[in-house]
């Protein structure tokens, strides 16, 4: 999501790099499960002045986006320096600015934007540690095909879009559980024959902001999008309540259920790891603090959170708005 805000603002064309931990542009992309595609379709999934390959109402692979992403990259020239992990932000005292400690070494900036995204450090439940050594565990974002799983029983913790995906993909090969904690809305990825994001686009569902009292509503619970926890029991998928409990091969879920399992996919989402910024702009969540993007630190600035401003925040359609504003916010 850096690739939107280069091109944004009073600062673009002024010198900047890209950092990038992976080594190549899209590298997050290509890690994720093999039939991966998104709930946005093309004419949604573009950064600004690059139109995404394809059909516009067809929905990208995560092969697709990550192609996308080294076409955005070479279109426009970016300076990204691949393989470089950013290690620690300090504050520059003499300068104002900021140093930043690299694996590939220092570099001095006046402006930096962490735009890391919410994806970062897997989050597992610590009853994982009680399963037996000979359950397979392996967390969503190693997740890859079926074949990847021993034959048998699976169980999926988390009924998030990820999650029932996952369920719905091994249902087809696996004895599969899926256990579900908070159940979340689902939307339909069709309304009269149009995408949902045709519609949320037009009653400005997307521009809803993260302080008006609806986006406070929505920001607390996600919506399950073109999937239904009914749809994914037809297939033969076991629904139970909430994972409480393991033992050797033994699950057990609320209501006193318990069963067998010889694999374990935990699609229970992702931990923030921010531990490189400085302290004074991290809160006690371990987020970062900001209003809008801007942070408290003069200077810095984040991209890509869910609900930065908006509903679109995280999505790569929407991103650019964020982009453009932090860029002028920036100066």
């Amino acid at each position: 999501m850096g690739h939107a805000l280069t091109q944004q603002g009073p600062r673009a064309g002024k010198d900047f790099v890209i950092l990038d931990a992976a080594d190549r542009v899209g590298a997050s992309w290509d890690s994720r499960w093999d039939s991966l595609r998104l709930f946005t379709p093309a004419g949604h999934t573009a950064l600004p002045g690059l139109p995404f390959p394809g059909p516009p109402d067809a929905y990208p692979g995560k092969d697709d986006v990550a192609s996308y992403l080294r076409q955005y990259a070479t279109h426009f020239d970016l300076p990204v320096h691949a393989g470089a992990t950013v290690e620690r932000l300090t504050l520059d005292p003499c300068t104002r600015g900021f140093v930043l400690t690299t694996s590939r070494g220092t570099i001095r900036a006046g402006r930096v934007v962490a735009a890391t995204g919410p994806f970062q450090v897997p989050a597992v439940p610590r009853l994982g540690a009680n399963l037996a050594p000979w359950v397979m565990q392996v967390h969503s974002s190693e997740y890859r095909n079926p074949a990847q799983l021993p034959a048998g029983r699976v169980l999926v913790v988390g009924a998030g879009n990820s999650g029932a995906q996952i369920a719905t993909e091994l249902a087809a090969t696996h004895e599969v559980t899926l256990a579900v904690g908070t159940r979340q809305p689902s939307l339909p990825q069709q309304l009269a024959g149009r995408d949902l994001f045709f519609w949320l686009t037009r009653t400005h569902v997307m521009d809803i902001t993260v302080g008006s009292r609806l986006g406070q509503r929505l920001a607390t619970k996600e919506a399950l999008i073109g999937t239904r926890l009914r749809d994914v029991a037809r297939l033969g998928v076991r629904l139970t309540g909430r994972l409480t409990a393991a033992d050797g091969g033994t699950v057990s879920f609320t209501g006193s259920d318990r069963q067998q399992v010889d694999a374990v996919v935990w699609a229970t989402g992702y931990r923030p790891d921010y531990t490189w910024l400085p302290a004074e702009a991290v809160g006690a969540d371990g987020w970062p603090l900001h209003r809008r993007g801007v942070s408290p630190v003069p200077g810095l600035g984040v991209l890509g959170l869910p609900w930065l401003h908006t509903r679109g925040s995280a999505l790569v359609g929407w991103v650019g708005r964020d982009a453009c504003w932090l860029a002028e916010q920036l100066g």
